[in-house]
Order: C-alpha cells, then structure tokens, then sequence
C-alpha cells in the first residue's frame, strides 16, 4: 500500500506540473508563477489578454517539467511528512486557526443577498441537535425591503421532502430580526430547514440543512490525570447508551491558548466506562505551562456497527473539563516512534534527491 501512496503522489505531482507548462506554453504572463513563485499582489497572478493578438499553438507541444521543479515539490512534501511523523496521530499540536476549524457542532450562517444590499439570513446555535432538543431559529432582514410581520420555518425529512414539523418566526426588534423554536421530536435524520419570508410581496425562501442525533449518553467528567510513557493521560469518563465502537476528540487549552488536538478510539459497554485520551511529550514538552488545563470541544461519535448505517454525534458540554495536571517537567520533547511512517518519510525523501 506505501508504494501505491507513493506511485500515485508522484503521477499526481508530474500531471499538475506537466499541465501547467503545457497551459503556459503561448501564456507566460498569465503562468509565470511557474518558474518565478508567486507574489503577494494579486494584480502579479491575473491573466493578462490581449484581444487583437490571435493565439498560436506551438509546433513543439509541451514541454516536460524540469528535474528542479518536480524535484523541489517531492523534497517539499518529503519535508511535510517528516515534520507530521514527530507527532502521533492521536496527539498533534493545535494552532488557534485549525481549533477553530475542528469545531465539531459549529453552524454557519445561509445568506441570500436581497436588492438594495440588502440580506436574508438565517442562523442556528449549532448544525447537530440530540433528539427532543430545541431547535432555535434565527433569521434577520436587512435593507430597504418591506417585510412581513412572521416568517414560517419548516422541518423536512431528506431525501423525501416530507415535511415533519413547522413553526412561526415573530419578529423581536424593529431591525429585522425573527426569532422562534422547533421542539426537535423527531427520528434522527439529516433534516432539511426552509425559513420563508414574504419579501416586496413575493415569497423567499432561505434553504439550510441540519442534522437531529439520538441520545448515546452522558459524559460524568475526568479522573485522575498522571504520566506514563512520555503521555499525559487524561481519563474521561462517559456512560453510553447502547454499546458499540465509539471515537471521542477533544482540544486542549492552556488558558486561551489551544495546544493540542487529542483523539481515541474505544469500544464501550453500557453504563459507567472510561475513554483515555493521551498528550503526548511532543505537544506538551518544554511549554512552561502554569495552572489548570481545560479539555474544550469534546465530541464523540458512535460508529457504525456496518457499512451504510449513519455515524452518529454526541457532544460535551460548552465549557468542557477543567483540572490540574500532574508535574509535565517529565515530559520530553522525543518524536514518536512509528516504524512505517519513517519508512514512507525516508522513501519520499529517496525519490527527492533523484532529482
């Protein structure tokens, strides 16, 4: 299977760079990017025509990447992998942007532009609901737009379109802003939500999607955390509903200060168990870190017991679990050890120096 990655990784790169010299053949202004790096200034990488020049294809055809090209993008990403195989895959470092985007139960707003700049939009709390939870609706109008006192939302079951419940938006605030609630009673399933608003005398429609999970139990806390094999372990205890496989994340801070992204995979029994989650020395070591540590976003799926059946999601609460770690002076900054993944390092770094 390495040797497949790795064929694949270099037809992958030949083919991008082998294109882009093909493209650039009678364009150089436009692909110039190619043998010159890019600029900061997007005006560098815009296309530059001239409509009275008829183009010209060239006899030669296109030209094959040079050694140095395609010898620096192997060496690039024989660096990467390299870096990435200090870390184990349950315990890699977390900068600030990447916290945010591992955000698990997190709803992005659905916008529909209106005249005038004006704006139709649409909110939810969060994108995953555990069954018989509330769900929120917000929904806000701005502009010079004449708008209805009450906006209708409504709850349809993909991909049958059946519409399953529905509810009234009541407008809180002279600026445009609605706001209502669905009781959420519904099977899990991936639901599609349908704000409707009577705009300038004409119906609009704001489209979204959100999904409803079953219940798969409580989380009860942490014990004890302490050392061992380089690891802070950080046990976390969860009582499920139903046994099965299941796969728990979360993110740990330091303050505000996101460090590290942890991940684990268990089968549970009902009832009372407990999931260790591990910092490992590389994350950890050498930080100078003072006072409590707070394990934020914890986020646990059930797998399925077969292919086809859904994944489902459980969530930890909002402020997550605060607690004092034991003395990390003991922690050493010593890369993991992972036999394969220093075998595919070294192997990537073989085919970079043939070039």
């Amino acid at each position: 299977m390495p040797g497949k990655v790795l064929v694949l990784l270099t037809t992958v790169a030949t083919c991008v760079v082998a294109t882009g010299y093909f493209l650039s053949a009678d364009n150089t202004a436009t692909f110039r990017w190619l043998s010159g790096g890019f600029s900061e200034t997007s005006s560098d990488i815009r296309p530059q025509i001239t409509a009275s020049q008829p183009t010209v294809t060239s006899r030669l055809g296109p030209q094959p990447p040079g050694d140095s090209a395609l010898g620096f993008m192997l060496a690039s990403v024989a660096d990467q992998y390299s870096q990435n195989t200090r870390y184990p895959p349950w315990s890699t470092p977390l900068t600030q942007a990447q916290a945010n985007g591992y955000r698990g139960n997190h709803f992005e707003p659905v916008t529909l532009p209106l005249g005038n700049s004006g704006q139709f939009t649409v909110t939810l709390e969060k994108y995953r609901f555990t069954q018989g939870e509330p769900i929120l609706i917000g929904a806000s109008v701005t502009g010079p737009q004449v708008v209805s006192d009450n906006l209708t939302a409504t709850l349809e079951k993909t991909p049958t379109r059946d519409s399953v419940a529905t509810t009234t938006l009541a407008m809180s605030d002279d600026a445009g802003f609605y706001q209502g609630s669905l009781d959420g009673d519904e099977e899990p399933a991936e639901y599609r939500l349908i704000v409707e608003a009577n705009i300038d005398g004409k119906p609009v429609r704001n489209v979204s999607t959100l999904t409803i999970e079953p219940h798969l139990g409580d989380f009860e806390g942490l014990s004890d955390t302490y050392l061992t094999n380089n690891n802070l372990v950080i046990p976390v205890r969860f009582s499920a509903v139903q046994s099965g496989h299941y796969a728990l994340s979360a993110q740990l801070y330091a303050g505000r200060r996101p460090i590290a992204l942890l991940q684990a995979e268990q089968r549970l029994t009902t009832g009372s168990d407990t999931i260790d989650l591990k910092a490992h020395g590389t994350v950890l070591a050498g930080l100078k870190l003072q006072g409590t540590l707070t394990l934020s976003h914890l986020q646990i799926r059930k797998l399925p017991e077969k292919p086809g059946n859904r994944t489902h999601y459980g969530f930890g609460p909002e402020q997550g679990f605060s607690f004092s770690p034991p003395d990390l002076d003991r922690l050493r900054d010593t890369p993991a050890s992972d036999p394969e993944s220093e075998q595919r390092a070294a192997l990537l770094q073989q085919l970079a120096d043939k070039f």
